[in-house]
């Protein structure tokens, strides 16, 4: 019993601590992004499509193995029947037995496995391509989400100090109203000020769960209420790679994206499909081996007697010329070649589009830090009209509701730094990534 009860002590203890580990557990970005690699349905689904062209691969291999069949058949026959063994017609009750083996080689068909084969390689590529796009993709979008968690988290921090800071002033005011020094009207207007902040913060409370809900259905995760990511800092530093020139950007990114080297895999696989339609106008030769034997119940023979002598062999060529199909042949090549020009249009639009978005991107990196240093410029200002208003404010020379602008402008600027800073930094990522620079470092 005493063993008993500390098995079962430990067992809760265990429990307890398990629990405590995933409340407390706080996620950075590169455990986001590695678990979303591990979990996320879009990139099991690629996962799944680059298994199913290596077993394309592994068929296309085994077209090149003979075919080999056996049968073997045993029947009863009542009434007038073509005896198999003897090949005369018996009206009688007989049993019978046949058994037969084949094997066929493909000697020639135009090449067209061997086409096969190629196309199964290159679409094992493009869909490792895919698969390593999918990726990136994901991996930018947990960023995204990650940067705004914690821009949410910072904005409930600034709310909080605004409220905090709030407070005091109507305590303060409180005092100066009782000394005669403010009008009591002017309480009206910091209480109304404290509700419109706590309205604020809750507002942003509800936006920063919402956040954490989205980066936790990215990676997969049920538990919503007690996911958190870590309080990392993200100082903004200049990056060196606005150093580089947007040319210098775009040919690295032609190297290191993926979409340029899917759209060029899907222009090959459309030109072998080409290759392999036009397989068709060739004649195909096949190679044959048989053998076969029987035996029957009212030869008065033993059955291995009949197996041994009622047996035969059959091998030669096979010569199949196609001459008219239907066209079928032909439409398959006007069609694939179709194909080409598609995919050939796809993959200069995809150039196309690699060098606008790595053009814009580079824009709007500039932009995000012009946009970061004018609004933390504001920000300056704003916080010395503040003191200064509440200067003012405290000794009676203004009024309670242009001290509450002040205010309200400061918290605006505040924000908006906040803002300006994580869409910098996640601007500053795009770009990296166009560089070849990874989201995260494993």
């Amino acid at each position: 019993m005493i063993f008993l009860k500390k098995n079962i002590v430990v067992l809760v203890l265990t429990f307890s601590a398990i629990s405590s580990y995933c409340q407390e557990k706080k996620w950075t970005l590169e455990e986001c992004v590695n678990y979303a690699y591990q979990n996320n349905i879009s990139i099991k689904q690629s996962e799944l499509d680059s298994n199913s062209s290596d077993i394309d691969k592994l068929e296309a291999k085994a077209a090149f193995l003979p075919s080999l069949n056996a049968n073997a058949t045993y029947s009863v026959n009542t009434g007038t029947n073509i005896n198999p063994t003897t090949n005369q017609f018996s009206n009688q009750t007989f049993r019978s037995f046949s058994s037969a083996a084949s094997m066929g080689v493909n000697v020639f068909s135009g090449l067209k496995n061997w086409k096969k084969l190629q196309r199964a390689k290159l679409s094992s590529v493009a869909n490792t391509y895919k698969l390593d796009k999918m990726r990136d993709d994901i991996a930018l979008n947990i960023a995204n989400a990650y940067l705004q968690i914690l821009f949410n988290k910072e904005q409930v921090k600034v709310f909080k100090n605004q409220i905090s800071i709030t407070e005091k002033n109507i305590e303060r005011t409180k005092q100066l109203i009782e000394a005669g020094n403010l009008p009591a009207g002017d309480m009206y207007e910091l209480e109304a000020t404290l509700a419109s902040q706590q309205q604020q913060l809750v507002n942003t409370e509800n936006t920063l769960l919402i956040a954490k809900i989205n980066l936790s259905q990215m990676m997969l995760l049920d538990d919503y209420a007690n996911f958190d990511i870590a309080d990392q800092e993200y100082p903004v530093q200049i990056s060196t790679i606005e150093n580089e020139t947007p040319e210098a950007i775009l040919s690295k990114a032609k190297e290191s994206v993926k979409d340029i080297k899917i759209a060029s895999y899907n222009l090959e696989l459309a030109k072998k499909d080409v290759e392999i339609s036009r397989a068709g106008y060739y004649p195909t030769l096949t190679a044959f081996l048989g053998y076969n034997n029987r035996w029957s119940n009212n030869i008065p023979l033993s059955f291995n007697d009949q197996i041994t002598i009622f047996d035969g062999t059959a091998y030669g060529l096979q010569l199949n010329v196609p001459i008219l199909n239907g066209l079928v042949s032909r439409t398959r090549v006007q069609r694939s070649k179709l194909n080409v020009e598609r995919t050939d249009l796809a993959l200069k639009q995809a150039e196309l589009d690699l060098e606008r978005n790595v053009f814009q991107a580079y824009s709007d990196v500039i932009n995000a830090r012009k946009s970061f240093e004018s609004a933390q410029k504001t920000l300056e200002a704003r916080e010395k009209a503040n003191e200064f208003s509440k200067a003012r404010y405290e000794i009676g020379m203004l009024n309670a509701f242009d001290f509450a602008q002040t205010t309200s402008a400061m918290e605006r600027a505040q924000s908006e730094v906040l803002r300006t800073k994580y869409d910098y930094i996640f601007r500053i990522k795009i770009l990296e990534f166009y560089f070849g620079i990874p989201i995260i470092k494993n």
